[in-house]
C-alpha cells in the first residue's frame, strides 16, 4: 500500500481491510477490531469514533457495515492525517478531525450521531510508566480523565445512540460512574477472557444514552482456545477468529 518511511500496511479482517500504521509506536490490533464489531450501527447512521488512531476500529466498522458516515477526532496531529488516508484508501466516508474531544471544533460541535465507539488510553499516566516514544505513550497514556472522555462523547451523542467502550476491567467502576451520571442506561457488560478460566483483562461496554434499562452482565467471550500458551501461531476461538478474520459482528444488545 505504501513505502513511506516510519509506516507500514497492515491487513485486518482476513484481508478485506489495509491501513497504514507508524512502524515504531502504537498500532491498533485485536482490541480495535473487536470494538467495531460490537457497534450496532446499521446502513445510512452515524458514529463517532473518539481518539480514533489512524482509523482502525471506524473503518473496520465501516467494512463490515457498508453506507456508514464515519467521523472520527484524533488529537496527535500526524495520527490524524494517517486516519484521513487510510479512509481515502479505503474509500468510505470518513472524516477526521484533528482535535481533543474535550475542546472540539465548531465543525464537530455542529454534529450530531448515532453511536460512538471509543478506544481509551488504558493506564494512568505516571513517572515511571512513560514511554520513550511520544506517539505510543499518547495512545497509551491517559491525559485526559476517562469520565472526562465519555461526557464529551455523550454530548455528541444523539438520544438513544449507543456509546461502546472497551477497556481495561480495573475501570469498570469508573466507566459505570460516569455513565450513571450522565443518565445512560440499558448498559450491557461483556468480559473478555483470554483463556477459559482466566479472569477478564479486558471488557466490552455498551450504553444507551437517555434509556431506562436494567444493566446486564453478559456470558464470557474467550479469546485463545487452548488452555495455556503452547505454540508459536493463532489459537483463537471459532468465534474471535470468525470477529477478527471474518467480519462477524459482536452482539452487546
Amino acid at each position: 500500500m505504501t513505502r513511506d518511511p516510519g509506516l507500514r500496511s497492515d491487513a485486518f479482517l482476513g484481508g478485506q481491510l489495509t491501513l497504514l500504521q507508524p512502524i515504531q509506536g502504537y498500532r491498533a490490533g485485536m482490541d480495535a477490531v473487536l470494538l467495531a464489531a460490537a457497534c450496532p450501527a446499521k446502513a445510512g447512521e452515524s458514529v463517532l469514533d473518539v481518539g480514533c488512531g489512524v482509523g482502525t476500529a471506524a473503518l473496520c466498522l465501516g467494512t463490515r457495515v457498508p453506507g456508514l458516515r464515519l467521523c472520527g477526532v484524533e488529537r496527535q496531529t500526524e495520527i490524524a492525517e494517517i486516519a484521513r488516508r487510510n479512509g481515502t484508501a479505503c474509500a468510505q466516508d470518513f472524516t477526521v478531525f484533528a482535535a481533543d474531544i474535550t475542546r472540539p471544533p465548531d465543525a464537530l460541535k455542529a454534529e450530531s450521531f448515532n453511536h460512538a465507539i471509543m478506544n481509551p488510553p488504558y493506564f494512568r499516566r505516571s513517572a515511571s510508566s512513560r514511554s520513550d516514544l511520544a506517539p505510543r505513550e499518547a495512545a497509551m497514556g491517559e491525559d485526559t480523565a476517562l469520565p472526562d472522555l465519555i461526557r464529551a462523547a455523550a454530548r455528541r451523542l444523539q438520544p438513544g445512540g449507543s456509546l461502546t467502550i472497551i477497556h481495561r476491567a480495573e475501570r469498570v467502576p469508573d466507566i459505570l460512574g460516569a455513565l450513571d451520571a450522565l443518565r445512560f442506561g440499558a448498559t450491557a457488560l461483556r468480559p473478555l477472557l483470554p483463556r477459559e478460566g482466566k479472569p477478564a483483562r479486558l471488557v466490552l461496554l455498551q450504553s444507551r444514552k437517555g434509556r431506562r434499562a436494567a444493566f446486564r452482565l453478559l456470558a464470557p467471550l474467550v479469546i485463545h482456545a487452548a488452555p495455556q500458551h503452547a505454540r508459536d501461531g493463532e489459537d483463537y476461538t471459532d468465534t474471535l477468529r470468525a470477529i477478527l478474520r471474518d467480519g462477524a459482528p459482536l452482539h452487546l444488545e
